[in-house]
């Protein structure tokens, strides 16, 4: 039976070119912020100013995208026997928060120039922003073609997006400032840059919290998963049935699963085999532990053992 895109592109085959598209994004942004912050400095702008101080994050965030996708790679030991799987959400936490203290001090410095409007070199404004444009895009061009999705990886691209819309407010201002002489557009980009990536880094962190609270993976419905589970031949039913994820795209499954008729040994691990193979397949989930049983047994926590039981969540101890 051949294995679905999903069962192939498992989250070990990319890591490497991962690491290797996070480093040259690195090269580029850390290039570039020397490049801005003096811009910001020669030509008095706030919004270049604003992006140097975003661009400071990015290269923040990329760093810690690269060391959290190098603890990834550690082997598991006896003190963290799944390895170190979650080293990238909270890569992806330290990301956000990076990102709402840049817009914090963005935001403050904008008001005071808003007040009282700096005399801003509009021409120079326009040209190193339209440099980070391009900067910015093919980072996130380099990042987008990296096959795999996890947080850390996702992290790095809200960066380089929320960039690229820093860049152009601040190509915007700086056309602003040459065209009418509005100094004032300067600071109000750097504001309008501020609630963007607030925005994008509060929904970064919420999907980073929900791994941490161990949540039903995106994209696999627990229920579907219990269907093809009692698809299988000569399974008769699941219960306790909990999907979550190792990091964000490791998902991990527990389950009973309740067997036809009276089994061997040897017959039963055979259909727990069909079972895992199955995940494999269909949802690419490659950490199945199951438990087989040839009746129905009574639920520690209650539950009706007749009524299929389907949690988002890992068992507890």
């Amino acid at each position: 039976m051949p294995a679905s895109p999903a069962a192939d592109a498992g989250p070990t085959l990319h890591r490497a070119r991962q690491r290797r598209a996070l480093r040259i994004a690195l090269a580029l942004n850390g290039g570039f912020l020397v490049v801005e912050f003096a811009g910001g400095l020669l030509f008095d702008s706030l919004a270049l100013l604003a992006d140097a101080a975003h661009m400071l994050s990015d290269v923040a965030a990329l760093s810690i995208a690269l060391v959290a996708a190098r603890l990834l790679e550690r082997p598991p030991s006896d003190r963290h026997s799944f390895g170190l799987q979650r080293a990238e959400v909270l890569g992806a936490q330290a990301n956000a928060l990076i990102l709402f203290g840049a817009s914090a001090w963005i935001v403050v410095e904008a008001f005071g120039r808003i007040a009282d409007p700096a005399d801003v070199a509009g021409g120079g404004l326009t040209a190193v922003a339209l440099v980070g444009l391009a900067v910015n895009l093919t980072s996130m061009w380099i990042l987008a073609r990296v096959p795999g999705r996890n947080l850390n990886l996702r992290g790095a691209m809200i960066h380089m997006a929320a960039d690229a819309a820093g860049s152009l407010a601040a190509v915007g201002a700086g056309v602003a400032v040459v065209v009418a002489g509005a100094d004032v557009a300067d600071p109000v980009a750097s504001v309008a840059i501020s609630l963007l990536v607030v925005w994008a880094g509060w929904g970064l962190l919420a999907d980073a919290a929900h791994v941490l609270m161990e949540g039903t993976p995106e994209g696999i419905d627990p229920a579907a998963v219990a269907s093809a589970i009692e698809a299988v031949e000569g399974v008769d039913g699941v219960h306790h049935l909990h999907v979550w994820n190792l990091a964000s795209d490791v998902p991990a499954l527990s389950a009973h699963v309740l067997m036809d008729g009276d089994v061997t040994l040897h017959e039963g691990q055979r259909r727990a085999e069909a079972v895992k193979a199955r995940l494999a397949e269909e949802f690419g989930i490659e950490h199945a532990t199951l438990e087989i049983e040839c009746h129905e047994c009574p639920s520690p926590q209650g539950d009706d053992p007749g009524v299929r039981s389907v949690h988002g969540r890992a068992p507890g101890p």
